[in-house]
């Protein structure tokens, strides 16, 4: 019986080795994996067309985006200084979280007092931001989220940071501070 296991283990070992060639490639499953085609970085686009599946639908809105409809123009921002009013009304506005965003994004620039003295003002890697209660700074709410949407002078947008609701927050918080520094 044992003599018939090893001739059995050696005829399974001896057919396992006489199918493999050297010669000739393994059969590829996936070929596409192995021999892909390169592409520069910054090159062509890969699908001149594109994919019908990456395109989004014709007139879609992005879920969660909610459109500002007052243009980024000096215009628009003396609009929206004359007419744009905060939704949030006084019980909804939560000047902690708008503090914690405010140090996050604004403070830095800003100062946390709002006094335009942050740390890369101080650093002189920034210069030229005035206080929220310069004399010839007249900001309102409107003025406020208009410059957190579009940004304004050397300022960036913090449309893509934060939501609608953190910069009414914010927007909150900034004239809390510009309160605090007329006092």
């Amino acid at each position: 019986m044992k003599s018939l296991i090893k001739i059995l283990v050696i005829a399974v070992v001896l057919v396992a080795v006489s199918c493999k060639k050297d010669t000739a490639p393994n059969y590829q499953f996936m070929p596409n994996m192995y021999e892909s085609a390169g592409y520069e970085t910054y090159g062509e686009a890969v699908f001149p067309n594109g994919i019908e599946a990456q395109l989004p639908a014709e007139g879609s809105i992005p879920r969660g985006f909610v459109p500002f409809d007052i243009e980024n123009s000096t215009e628009g921002y003396e609009l929206a200084k004359a007419t744009l009013l905060s939704p949030i009304d006084s019980t909804q506005v939560d000047l902690v979280r708008g503090k914690e965003l405010y140090d996050i994004y604004c403070g830095i620039c800003h100062g946390n007092k709002g006094n335009g003295q942050g740390k890369l003002v101080q650093r002189e890697k920034i210069l030229g931001i005035p206080s929220y209660d310069d004399v010839g700074r007249a900001i309102n709410e409107g003025s406020i989220y208009h410059t957190i949407y579009y940004g304004k002078n050397t300022m960036g947008s913090y449309a893509n940071q934060l939501n609608e609701e953190e910069r009414w927050q914010v927007v909150s918080y900034v004239l809390k501070l510009k309160a605090d520094l007329e006092k």
